[in-house]
């Protein structure tokens, strides 16, 4: 690289975000669905909350859980569809360099939190089901916000990271990035050198930290599973195992479009077409805050029950 171009290799002022590429026809309808479905997880993760907070009865560990789980659903899609929507709808992705990295720092520890809360939703069951009678002793609220700041603290640690891997880069004339909002790989991209160390370090965040968290889950619902086939009753089995599936589906939608996007980022780049890519990155960001208040939520008995009593036309519905 010749002095001269090395000169000019300082870090960009503002980068420009496209928004989903190849769909730009589509990006004022596209934006309607996402707006909806921003709006049902505001008031969905909301409600829950201050259904929670405000009964003393639900400051249980699963229900204290169920917090923490809507407040990063609340942060996750808060972070990222805002911005994602003034792009759609106005076509305005200019974003300064700094504000880039910082709303991708808040994305991704904010995912890495999630997937730790999910995780401890998922012993929460276990230790709920296949040792009830320690489940007071072994979650008490001592331990619930230990979790929740090893969370934070996990998060904070395997992110930060990822800024200083990004500001290290040359970057040179490229300042378009085909996205709705950033993230690592997305502004690694730009850069013009090698960025063999950023796909490594981002593939092993993913397969250590969310990849070992999603094991943990798995094999947490295997041991649930096999102790509901035990049950002696054929209703009690089939409560059972409605719920494991219905949580098992939100699981699911939560980490099989973020692998896509981290896979698809390092290996699949001209295999897989950029629009499909950037769609199901919107969708990991967007479907699980969705769902959560409605699976975790609205199915569950106490939550419901306390919506009725605090809205007596939903004994209707």
């Amino acid at each position: 690289m010749s002095a001269s171009n090395i000169s000019d290799n300082s870090l960009p002022a503002t980068l420009f975000l496209t928004g989903i590429p190849g769909l730009e026809w589509a990006h004022t309808w596209i934006a309607i669905p996402f707006c909806a479905m921003y709006l049902v997880a505001l008031a969905g993760n909301a409600t829950l909350l201050l259904v929670i907070v405000a009964d003393r009865a639900l400051h249980t560990p699963m229900y204290l859980f169920l917090c923490l789980l809507s407040l990063t659903d609340l942060a996750l899609s808060s972070t990222t569809v805002p911005r994602m929507l003034v792009i759609l709808w106005l076509q305005a992705g200019e974003i300064s360099f700094s504000g880039c990295l910082t709303q991708m720092f808040c994305v991704h520890s904010i995912y890495t939190l999630e997937s730790l809360v999910l995780l401890a939703m998922a012993f929460d069951r276990y230790v709920a089901i296949c040792n009830p009678l320690r489940y007071t002793t072994i979650l008490n609220h001592t331990v619930i916000g230990r979790i929740g700041l090893v969370g934070i603290l996990r998060s904070v640690a395997i992110v930060s990271p990822f800024i200083f891997l990004l500001r290290r880069l040359p970057y040179c004339q490229q300042r378009v990035m085909a996205h709705t909002y950033c993230e690592h790989m997305g502004i690694a991209r730009l850069a013009c050198a090698n960025i063999t160390v950023n796909i490594v370090y981002g593939l092993t965040v993913a397969l250590l930290a969310m990849g070992l968290d999603s094991t943990l889950i798995i094999i947490s619902y295997g041991f649930i599973l096999h102790a509901v086939f035990r049950l002696p009753s054929r209703d009690a089995q089939h409560k059972a195992l409605s719920t494991c599936g219905s949580h098992l589906g939100v699981i699911l939608v939560f980490y099989i479009p973020a692998f896509f996007s981290f896979l698809t980022h390092r290996f699949g780049q001209h295999r897989v077409p950029k629009h499909v890519h950037i769609f199901l990155a919107n969708l990991y960001v967007l479907v699980p805050p969705v769902l959560n208040p409605i699976i975790y939520g609205a199915k569950t008995k106490e939550i419901r029950s306390r919506l009725i009593f605090l809205c007596p036309s939903l004994a209707t519905c």
